[in-house]
């Protein structure tokens, strides 16, 4: 135990500096920890930590508390897996919550399980073990690869899914875990892997409004990224349809939080931040969006948004932002020819691109960040030139400081691209390195992902079952420890990236997120001609099963509803303490 105190001073210092960390009682309540598979820095950056901690913690009975890796990467392998709150280990807490948004995270949870004494192996726990749950779009767009560790996995948004999960963690406390996992599996929206081999399909559960729980910061730290702000998120999902884009059709249908609300958010936000961050799919994409930025600044507020399209773009928005003294304008065309931008259904022209990179130039930002991808479905050298040539434009507009990410492009499950096998790794080296070559003698610095490492995410972004046991064996997160646990368990990371055939059986067809495989193949096609599928109308349209009936056929909400729609409005309420 003297070894732990220091950690526990960390942790007890951690929680003197925050503002709104929820401190309750154990007695009567059930504990469940909270668990973000990356450092605090990281995890408190993410509002989806927020929400949860939040659902958690408005239930009386029940006390969350918070977890991570550790500050250290990776931790030493002597730091405790402790709660931030209360500092008790993983096995005192009921319930072992897993929130994972990146595949890569799942190397971290294993490690955060061993270094915990909890066998890794889901077959390996009785009832005498927390129960162990994972959610996230990581693991809910494809659970097979954690089947074999976690007891289940949340398929669709925690809104719906929280509050029946504790009703039933309730139900079954210290059950035997075959009564355990029968009752989780009654639950919408979870899959239990060890009732389900791939013969039933789970459906997630999404919310239609989420202006009734407004999602912000809950938790102010100013040892998070962004702890000097206060994070909204202004709508959920996107319909614009981006080919490559897991989160685009995963999250249908764009839902928006009405600007009044929103407001109501941030003036209780400015109580304790000066900042704002506006968060979605696409900032710019949002109905109100130009009243929004001059709404906010007429508060005082200084504004930062999480993403930017052009097209249109938002000059307001941009204009509000250099206010703000934002160092970075950051844009993402992901592809430089337009061909390419037909491909993966982005649309935007290059005159719309550099109409962008004229109002960060007028605007005076330091810095312009422009975000692609290499390696995409039919990409040619001609291509990977045009990213180049677009880069060298920009660089002709805007006289400070430019940056390209170069990404290997990653092939994700219920995406038009989820078929497609992904671009060898020394091929994409090949044209990294090219732009790298182009570009940085001409002063624009080019970064890029480890396309290695992007190939360690593609096998686990479209594994199968055995994948688990890979992760169980590998006592150290890094290549040559992955390929060998591959090698021992028989497999080949070959054979996760590889192309697939239209009517083979896919192995995250466990769990349905709304759209069809039938609108996928289709919109696969329409790819392969170049041809342009259109973003989802605001209403009446029932083409991708995303929505149902009563979504798509219903009138159109910020014309039916009014300036007061929001659940909060003015009198938005944060969690109770």
């Amino acid at each position: 135990m003297k070894q732990n105190y220091r950690y526990i001073d960390q942790a007890k210092k951690i929680i003197s500096q925050e503002e709104g960390v929820v401190l309750k009682d154990w007695g009567g309540k059930l504990p469940v920890a909270l668990v973000w598979p990356n450092s605090y820095r990281v995890g408190m950056s993410s509002l989806a930590l927020h929400i949860l901690y939040r659902l958690f913690n408005d239930e009386p009975d029940v006390v969350c508390e918070r977890v991570f890796f550790g500050d250290q990467n990776p931790p030493h392998r002597n730091e405790p897996v402790m709660s931030i709150e209360s500092q008790r280990p993983l096995d005192e807490f009921g319930a072992v919550a897993f929130t994972i948004s990146y595949e890569m995270d799942y190397f971290n949870a294993v490690q955060m399980l061993r270094r915990a004494g909890f066998p890794i192996l889901a077959e390996g726990r009785n009832e005498n073990w927390p129960l162990l749950i994972a959610g996230g779009p990581a693991v809910y767009t494809n659970p097979e690869p954690l089947a074999a560790i976690f007891d289940a996995i949340a398929i669709g948004e925690g809104e719906g899914i929280v509050p029946p999960l504790i009703d039933a963690l309730w139900e079954i406390n210290n059950a035997p875990r075959a009564e355990a996992y029968q009752r989780l599996a009654q639950i919408d929206g979870m899959f239990v892997p060890a009732l389900n081999q791939g013969d039933e399909h789970v459906p997630r559960v999404w919310v239609k409004d989420i202006g009734t729980r407004p999602t912000v910061t809950q938790i102010y730290s100013n040892r998070s990224e962004f702890g000097n702000r206060t994070l909204i998120e202004i709508a959920r999902g996107c319909g614009r349809g981006c080919r490559f884009c897991m989160a685009g059709y995963v999250y249908r249908p764009f839902r928006e939080m009405h600007i009044d609300t929103v407001l109501a958010a941030a003036r209780h936000g400015l109580k304790h931040r000066d900042r704002i961050g506006l968060v979605s799919a696409a900032v710019s994409d949002h109905s109100w969006i130009d009243q929004l930025a001059i709404e906010l600044r007429k508060m005082g507020a200084r504004l930062s948004a999480s993403s930017m399209r052009v097209d249109p773009i938002s000059e307001p928005l941009i204009k509000g932002l250099a206010e703000s003294g934002n160092q970075t304008l950051t844009i993402g065309p992901e592809a430089g020819s337009a061909r390419m931008r037909q491909v993966i259904n982005k649309p935007q022209s290059d005159a719309q691109i550099l109409h962008a990179v004229e109002l960060a130039a007028k605007y005076n930002f330091p810095q312009l960040k422009m975000y692609f991808m290499v390696g995409q479905p039919t990409e040619t050298e001609e291509d990977v030139e045009a990213i180049a040539q677009l880069a060298l434009a920009a660089r002709k507009i805007f006289p400070r400081n430019i940056a390209i990410n170069a990404t290997p492009y990653v092939p994700k499950s219920h995406t038009a691209f989820q078929w497609m096998a992904m671009t060898p790794i020394e091929t994409l080296e090949t044209r990294i390195k090219y732009l790298q070559d182009r570009l940085n003698p001409n002063g624009v610095a080019v970064r890029s992902d480890s396309p290695a490492w992007a190939a360690v995410e593609g096998a686990l972004a479209r594994g199968d079952r055995r994948l688990g046991r890979v992760l169980a064996r590998m006592q150290k997160t890094n290549l040559r420890e992955w390929r060998q646990a591959l090698e021992t368990e028989g497999l080949s990371q070959d054979d996760f990236l590889r192309e697939r055939q239209l009517d083979e059986r896919l192995p995250w067809e466990t769990v349905t997120t709304g759209i069809s495989k039938a609108f996928f193949s289709w919109d696969l096609r329409r790819a392969a001609r170049n041809d342009l599928t259109v973003a989802c109308p605001p209403a009446g349209c029932l083409k991708c099963n995303a929505c149902d009936e009563e979504w798509a056929l219903r009138p159109n909400y910020q014309d039916a509803l009014g300036p007061n729609m929001g659940a909060y409005g003015d009198n938005f309420i944060p969690l109770q303490q």
